[in-house]
């Protein structure tokens, strides 16, 4: 359920900001409506030790314990400590970096004292060094004003001193001479190399203070929050005022704390045009499952939309048991996720949905007797009497051919596919019944046009006897209601709606043949899972050619890795039909288009958000 929300604007007395807004904090229960940018400096502070934190945790040695918080004042000698050993580590890298492209420059013309050099020519002897070809080298050699010394050639060129400048009719590239020998630049590479080392050593002493980091972290962010909240506030010479927005479950709360810190308050209803009213979902115990699945795809419905949240978990769980298809793939992943339960002590909305999703996958694969892919798995007594024969993958188990397990699998899909569908448009019509919106007869022919693209579906895929003239009828029907009545909107009147309506005809005519898309892409479930135990087969045979003598060692790595990529491209297939079927599909059926913005109350946060 979407929770309602009110606007409120909080007053005080202008000599009393610093106290209202620590209030307001306190309370957390105010979204600002609109919320400014925090100071620079805030912003700074907790980039610099977001990133100096990152940086340091390098250095960490993983079997080491935390050091215990420092105090305020320990800390800052601690960071700015690190801040100058990363800043010198870094600055010395490039010198180091700079000193060895200079002597692979320099190698090719040996190791010479520049300040030699440096010296002749304070004592007028001003010699240039160059690379040129051969051409133009005994050209110069021949040139009564070309002074020159020939060299050792470099690069396969001839090289020579020429005392002054050559002159410019010669082809030739000059070399720079450095500040710095050879030598001297070794020596400067070594001098970095054990700076670097002194840097290292003091960044693995202070990476025990990584929770030292968070804390001020934790804190920096808090103020870069209480900043931006200051910045969003207007004032004038008496008073300050902030507006936002509070769940109505809690507004009687928020009048309580202004009657204690003294605020002027009003509180009305959100506007119905209002774009930035963020969305609270309240979740019962079973939909809150499907929460970590939000929050890793970023989506949110909007504050006007519906909340799906329960019919997305029970679809969801349907769809990845279905998709990873096997239920020793189950097993494993039951097992993973108790192991990481106890082991790392982890709760939460993400283990309790990992528990729901094998237990469902080892349904799955029950009822189709898959286990690791193997065909043997149906000679254990057990195993088979778990299997419904109508969806057996082994089929001949059962005296049943694979055409007709096949066709039943393809059916459910189907099936579950209009069902979700048709769903989605029910609780499009719910929801505008309420609203007095008559484009729900709009809606109503989406419900009709699904049924009969499902029966059309079963019709030309797997062949069923389906009375085809009346799921044509069933279709025009469909499509002239969708015509007539999908431009509708609350307050119109028959003939506003029919003509906003009408004027899409063409473009509803291809959502209509848009639907038996739709319901056809259903069929990814069977496909997909087909896939997996084909994948599953294919490696088994081929550790079941090499389980002969020494090379059965083979054959175990060849399963084990053939199995683990197997889950891993289930996974995948997971993410990219099994999600899109809910988001796009089925969400697009009910009208959602994922437009929320997150409820976040001002409040001090006791864990860095990121």
């Amino acid at each position: 359920m979407i929770e309602k929300m009110q606007m409120v604007h909080v007053v005080s007395s202008a000599s009393r900001k610093q106290e209202m807004l620590e209030g307001l904090r306190d309370l957390g229960l105010l979204h600002l409506a609109e919320k400014k940018n925090p100071s620079r400096a805030s912003s700074e502070r907790f980039s610099s030790l977001s990133r100096t934190s990152t940086a340091l945790n390098e250095y960490a040695d993983k079997k080491a314990e935390n050091a215990p918080l420092l105090s305020d004042e320990e800390f800052e000698k601690v960071y700015d400590e690190v801040r100058t050993s990363l800043e010198r580590k870094t600055s010395l890298a490039q010198a180091k970096g700079n000193a060895v492209s200079e002597i692979e420059r320099l190698q090719a013309w040996g190791d010479f004292s520049p300040s030699e050099l440096k010296e002749l020519g304070e004592d007028g002897f001003d010699f240039h060094f160059y690379r040129m070809s051969t051409k133009d080298f005994q050209t110069a050699l021949a040139d009564e004003n070309v002074k020159l010394i020939r060299l050792a050639s470099v690069d396969k060129m001839d090289t020579v001193a020429v005392l002054g400048k050559l002159p410019p009719e010669y082809t030739s590239m000059e070399f720079s001479v450095p500040e710095k020998s050879i030598g001297e630049l070794r020596e400067e590479i070594a001098a970095c190399d054990t700076e670097i080392a002194e840097c290292d050593e003091i960044l693995k002493k202070d990476s025990v203070y990584q929770n030292s980091f968070q804390k001020a972290m934790l804190k920096a962010q808090n103020e870069e929050n209480f900043s931006a909240a200051d910045a969003s506030s207007e004032s004038d010479e008496d008073f300050v005022w902030i507006s936002g927005y509070i769940p109505e479950d809690d507004i009687e709360k928020f009048k309580a704390a202004a009657a204690d810190n003294q605020w002027a308050w009003a509180v009305e209803d959100v506007a119905d045009d209002d774009e930035s009213i963020p969305t609270k979902v309240k979740y019962n115990k079973m939909s809150k499952l499907i929460k970590p699945v939000f929050d890793i795809l970023g989506i949110l419905p909007g504050y006007y939309e519906q909340d799906i949240s329960l019919w997305f978990f029970l679809f969801f769980t349907l769809f990845f048991a279905m998709i990873i298809g096997d239920g020793a793939y189950g097993v494993l992943i039951l097992v993973a996720t108790i192991v990481i339960s106890k082991k790392f002590k982890v709760r939460g909305n993400a283990i309790f949905l990992l528990y729901v999703l094998s237990i469902a996958t080892i349904v799955w694969g029950a009822i189709t007797g898959t286990w690791f892919g193997m065909e043997s798995a149906m000679n254990v007594p057990f195993l088979k009497a778990l299997v419904i024969p109508q969806f057996a993958s082994y089929p001949e188990y059962f005296n049943l051919t694979s055409t007709v397990t096949q066709n039943n699998i393809m059916k459910f899909s189907f099936t579950i596919g209009a069902i979700q569908m048709a769903l989605g448009s029910i609780l499009a019509i719910r929801k505008k019944i309420k609203e007095k919106n008559l484009s729900w007869v709009g809606d109503l022919g989406w419900v009709i046009a699904i049924i009969c693209m499902y029966l059309l579906a079963l019709y030309l895929v797997i062949g069923d006897n389906v009375p085809i003239i009346p799921v044509f009828g069933g279709i025009v029907v469909a499509y002239l209601l969708v015509v007539l009545f999908n431009g509708f909107a609350p307050g119109m009147t028959i003939g506003q709606g029919i003509k906003a309506s009408v004027g899409g005809f063409f473009t509803m005519f291809l959502n209509t043949i848009s639907c038996f898309g739709n319901v056809m892409s259903y069929i990814r479930l069977f496909a997909v899972g087909m896939a997996g135990i084909a994948i599953s087969q294919s490696f088994n045979n081929i550790g079941a050619n090499l389980k002969s003598g020494p090379l059965i060692v083979m054959a175990i790595v060849v399963v084990i890795i053939g199995h683990a990529l197997n889950i891993v491209m289930c996974f995948l297939s997971v993410v990219v039909h099994g999600v899109r079927l809910n988001v796009l599909e089925f969400s697009g059926q009910a009208g959602l288009e994922w437009t929320g913005i997150a409820y976040e109350p001002f409040k001090e946060n006791e864990k860095i958000v990121k």
